[in-house]
């Protein structure tokens, strides 16, 4: 699979033109076992066909833009960034007759130039593959069904962004804040377990109709460093491998109600019942680690003040509330693709 970008940048506007499936997504998928003859690099010359007879998945993706600001910003210019990500998963059924089980692990292939940080100074940057060129391992967990696939936990190295918080509708978009918000981004150690970052943790999920839950504990700071540090750069943080656990617990919990959904395994087939789907979501999160008051110092002096220390004083009780709605408005024909939706995020911290 291989997707292009290719935009012109004035200031903060971006056009898209893309050619490809999802890329960070790793979305259940009825035949994801299935030889695959649309993916990057066809069958692999049989390679992914006899992997999948012993219940192993070969999945790469490849994503390559080009970014150009002609006003504003940093500075004029352009800029290349490229990822691919490789994924391998074992279906414990068809690999030794244990059912519901599934192993997953991934790792992500990182370069390019950031084009926000040179070029336009943007908060919310402009790219969703933007990090420190690198080579790293991404996520390795664990997944069990029970209750005839209505519970399923998953352990291990997860990255939460494929999973909590997310809408496809603003998956529709180019900008890093459409996938994992800005405010998780700035509230949370290294900006959370989410691209490139993941995070050692428990999740469970349940499914009952048309309601699903989802919640979880996961180590609130993957690279283990200060508040605002990612930690890209250093050691094994760069490659992956720093699995802290010294920090904190960050507690995330999700409710999800999807109304008149496609057919299971079809996604752009009529809706079970009649009426357009939409998909509406509440959640939280909450971080049991300290992290630095914004406004006063170890003295409760502001932090503005020529006195102050500087030093910001440690505050606890780090906890988000969030909402996100899906909603098709218009669609002619169910048993075509085109129709208009509308999505909506709001958040408090």
């Amino acid at each position: 699979m291989q997707r292009c970008r290719f935009a012109t940048v004035p200031a903060f506007v971006a056009a898209l033109l893309s050619v490809a499936e999802g890329a960070l997504a790793q979305a259940d998928s009825p035949d994801l076992f299935a030889p695959s003859r649309t993916s990057l690099l066809g069958d692999a010359g049989g390679l992914r066909p006899g992997l999948a007879r012993v219940g192993i998945a070969l999945i790469l993706t490849d994503i390559n833009e080009a970014f150009g600001n002609l006003a504003g910003g940093i500075k004029r210019g352009a800029a290349y960034q490229g990822l691919s990500t490789l994924t391998l998963q074992l279906d414990t059924q068809k690999a030794f007759g244990w059912g519901g089980g599934l192993f997953n692990i991934s790792g992500l292939q990182i370069r390019g130039h950031n084009f926000s940080q040179f070029h336009v100074g943007d908060l919310q940057t402009t790219s969703g593959i933007a990090a420190t060129p690198t080579t790293r391992l991404w996520e390795a967990w664990y997944q069990q069904q029970i209750v005839d696939g209505k519970l399923d936990v998953r352990v291990g190295l997860q990255s939460l962004d494929q999973e909590f918080m997310t809408s496809t509708g603003s998956a529709v978009f180019l900008n890093t804040m459409m996938g994992w918000p800005m405010l998780p981004s700035a509230d949370l150690y290294a900006g959370g377990a989410s691209y490139p970052l993941s995070s050692l943790g428990v999740r469970l999920k349940a499914q009952q109709g048309a309601f699903t839950v989802l919640g979880g504990v996961f180590q609130d700071n993957p690279p283990g460093g200060p508040f605002a540090n990612d930690g890209q750069l250093r050691g094994s943080s760069r490659w992956g491998g720093n699995f802290n656990l010294r920090t904190g617990a960050l507690f995330i919990g999700e409710i999800q109600y999807a109304h008149n959904p496609p057919s299971v395994g079809a996604p752009n087939a009529p809706a079970a019942q009649s009426g357009l789907p939409g998909t509406y979501k509440l959640g939280f999160w909450y971080d049991t680690a300290g992290y630095p008051d914004q406004r006063f110092d170890t003295r409760g002096v502001s932090l503005a003040n020529p006195a102050s220390s500087g030093i910001a004083r440690t505050d606890r009780g780090n906890f988000s509330l969030y909402a996100v709605a899906d909603q098709t408005i218009w669609q002619p024909d169910p048993e075509q693709p085109m129709a208009l939706a509308v999505f909506l995020r709001p958040m408090i911290a």
